[in-house]
């Protein structure tokens, strides 16, 4: 039997945790692990039960829910975490990103797009709109221009690298599967090295970091999507 997606909840209002809570708790294969109402705590829980994807409110009292990305995502980068927001200005969202979100839903979403963010997020997949994605990569490219010290070596694989630069165009697991004549199965496998590779838990952080090393390109990611045409 597979093993259930551990969530944890992080919002300061009761009724909405208690929502979630229901929402997630009814669906198979999903469990909450704990909530937390503030961001000093969603910090805390998340480094002590290490679930699989924190979903995550952003206005919390102590610290706001990017702050609180920010330091999970140092103490446990494998934990993905899902952002929820009343916000969809651009600027904002590529802030949440950054902080290591692995993705944002707006707080008017439904009960089943929630779900269906989690389980993509724990796939492998995106859930990002692609013009947010074009324009994370973008603002990685800047962020990048700025002098790194760290070196890819031989991080990836040629296929693992190949992979990135398709997961880029914002290809599915399954349509990147099809391409490369591979099963479904091979490719998650792949995909799961990448993310323990490169010490992140989403395709938005891969991408960014893999711009930030060199391993992959907007030029690349023009020749592969040229290739499918």
């Amino acid at each position: 039997m597979p093993s259930k997606i551990r969530i944890l909840i992080a919002d300061d209002h009761p009724l909405l945790r208690e929502a979630l809570h229901q929402v997630f708790s009814s669906k198979k294969g999903m469990e909450v692990v704990g909530e937390a109402s503030d961001g000093e705590e969603a910090v805390n829980l998340a480094s002590q039960l290490k679930p699989d994807i924190v979903v995550m409110d952003i206005m919390m009292p102590k610290v706001d829910g990017i702050e609180a990305s920010r330091q999970i995502k140092k103490v446990a980068p494998n934990i993905a975490i899902l952002i929820l927001t009343a916000y969809d200005d651009d600027n904002y969202v590529l802030g949440l990103l950054e902080a290591g979100a692995a993705g944002y839903l707006l707080k008017s979403a439904r009960g089943q797009d929630l779900i269906q963010a989690v389980r993509a997020i724990q796939a492998g997949e995106s859930v990002l709109h692609p013009h947010i994605i074009e324009k994370l990569l973008k603002r990685a490219i800047l962020r990048s221009a700025q002098t790194d010290d760290r070196k890819a070596g031989d991080l990836l694989s040629e296929r693992e690298t190949e992979m990135l630069e398709l997961l880029a165009t914002g290809m599915s697991n399954k349509e990147i599967a099809e391409r490369l004549c591979l099963s479904l199965r091979t490719v998650k496998a792949h995909m799961s090295n990448i993310f323990t590779k490169m010490n992140v838990a989403s395709r938005s952080e891969a991408l960014v970091e893999g711009l930030k090393l060199g391993l992959v390109t907007l030029e690349d990611i023009k020749q592969q999507g040229a290739s499918g045409d």
